[in-house]
Parts: C-alpha cells; structure tokens; sequence
C-alpha cells in the first residue's frame, strides 16, 4: 500500500519541489497552502505522515502540530523551517524530526524513511 505524505506549507515551489522528490520515491504526496487547509486534509487523506512549515500566515505550524497531535498522537510529524532558532523552541519538540529546509532533501528524505517506511 502507498504512503501518503501531507505537505503543508504555504509556499508553491516548496509543494512542487517535495512532490516531485518524494512521489519519485514511490509516495503519494496531497499538498495544503496553510494550517486550516492541512487541518482539513488531515482527516480527508488520513496521511502516514506530515511535513509541517513553521512560519505561516494564520495559523503557524506549532500550533497546525499541537492539533494533530491531539487529533492523532501517533502520526509522525516532520517540522521543516528555513529558521534554525525554531529547533530550540520546546513546541517544536513535540514534533518526531526537525529538519532546516535546504536544496538537499537526504536529510529530510531520511527523516521520512525513517518514521514510514
């Protein structure tokens, strides 16, 4: 069965660019542009996995992950920032990874392997 990947994350090329990576690694991957989108998709595609941005507008990504962990505790959630300082933020321990977005996805590509394989 495929495992599919919830991307939220409120910027386009970031969506296109998980998509084709990790849809070449065989997973299915559903996008949301905000928190509330994600928060409604969740229960729609039922994920196996999210890859949550911190900095958006509305509702940021610590409050998106505190949500889902109290809808599904068990649903690992991978934290991706381009800020370094949100790692020291003690939310963001809540969630299973923290990756700093980069041009090179091995580490949040195994990050993924790692908690759905």
């Amino acid at each position: 069965m495929t495992k599919k990947i919830l991307v939220v994350d409120d910027e386009e090329s970031i969506h296109l660019l998980y998509s084709e990576e990790f849809e070449e690694e065989g997973y299915e991957v559903y996008g949301a542009l905000s928190g509330e989108e994600g928060l409604d998709k969740l229960s729609e595609i039922l994920p196996d996995l999210v890859i949550l941005d911190i900095n958006m507008p509305g509702m940021n990504g610590i409050e998106v992950l505190r949500k889902i962990k109290g809808i599904n505790p068990n649903l690992p959630v991978i934290l991706s920032s381009a800020y370094q300082e949100f790692k020291q933020d003690l939310a963001s321990w809540a969630s299973d990874a923290y990756i700093v977005k980069s041009a090179n996805l091995d580490e949040l590509k195994a990050a993924v392997k790692k908690h759905i394989s």
